[in-house]
């Protein structure tokens, strides 16, 4: 997480960085801030995760223990938990003894789908830009499920869930899964928990898109066309039929997209 600490010193440096004299003495040297101690805390819990080969599902020890193991306040470890708990990688446990600690999870897409929404919200990301990253990541995970033959009942079950829906909210539901469903297919966990995160952020989007196309049997067409070109183990074909769909749904977002 964390290279040299901030303020330490380090050795060899050429003399050339400063070429107007003793590279310790120059002008060019400027005051650097110390590590806060709570950054200390996370780099100190992402070793431990990696040297003891920590999993989703194995406990943290207790606030208290931690701080008089790693010789902090309550206050730092309770400050790192909670940058944890916001990225996703723990879940804040109440009790004590076996109970206590904090639990590792699984949850990059919680944390991405946070901030994705929130440069949406600033402006900061365009919705085109975040089209264009899902298109990318679409057509990529199409042709590679298509190449691999995995299992496709979750998609299949997705169509139907869009058939059965009766708002265009249902329908974006159902659509989700749907292309979630797909992402995963290509045997990516961190695509699959990037779209998780894109389609989460955009939602409000999927929702107007559905509603400025009224009839939704084009899209439903398009999903079909993708799984069965899935089922027929055609990567070229998925990929076009995942280009068609996307341009479809969002024409004014990708004007120029052609399969």
């Amino acid at each position: 997480m964390v290279g040299p600490q901030y303020g330490q010193t380090i050795p060899n440096r050429p003399q050339s960085w400063n070429h107007r004299g003793d590279p310790l003495t120059g002008t060019g040297w400027h005051p650097v801030r110390k590590t806060r101690t709570f950054e200390d805390v996370l780099a100190q819990i992402e070793h431990r995760i990696a040297a003891d080969g920590l999993t989703a599902g194995d406990r943290l020890p207790p606030e208290r223990r931690l701080a008089e193991q790693l010789g902090v306040s309550r206050a730092s470890v309770r400050e790192a938990m909670r940058v944890l708990e916001t990225l996703g990688v723990v879940t804040s446990q109440v009790g004590r003894g076996p109970d206590a600690g904090a639990v590792l999870t699984s949850r990059p897409d919680s944390a991405l789908k946070d901030l994705l929404r929130l440069h949406l919200g600033l402006a900061a990301l365009e919705p085109r830009e975040v089209i264009d990253t899902r298109l990318m990541i679409e057509r990529w995970a199409a042709a590679r499920a298509a190449a691999t033959g995995p299992e496709v009942s979750a998609l299949a079950e997705a169509i139907s869930g869009m058939d059965r829906a009766r708002s265009p909210e249902e329908f974006v539901e159902h659509d989700t899964a749907f292309h979630c469903a797909l992402t995963e297919a290509s045997g990516n966990r961190l695509l699959a928990a990037f779209m998780r995160s894109l389609r989460d952020s955009l939602r409000r989007y999927s929702v107007e898109a559905v509603v400025r196309l009224g009839d939704t049997s084009a899209l439903q067409a398009d999903h079909r066309r993708i799984l069965q070109a899935l089922r027929d183990g055609d990567p070229a074909e998925a990929t076009r039929a995942v280009t068609d769909h996307l341009a479809r749904a969002y024409p004014s977002l990708l004007p120029d997209v052609t399969s």
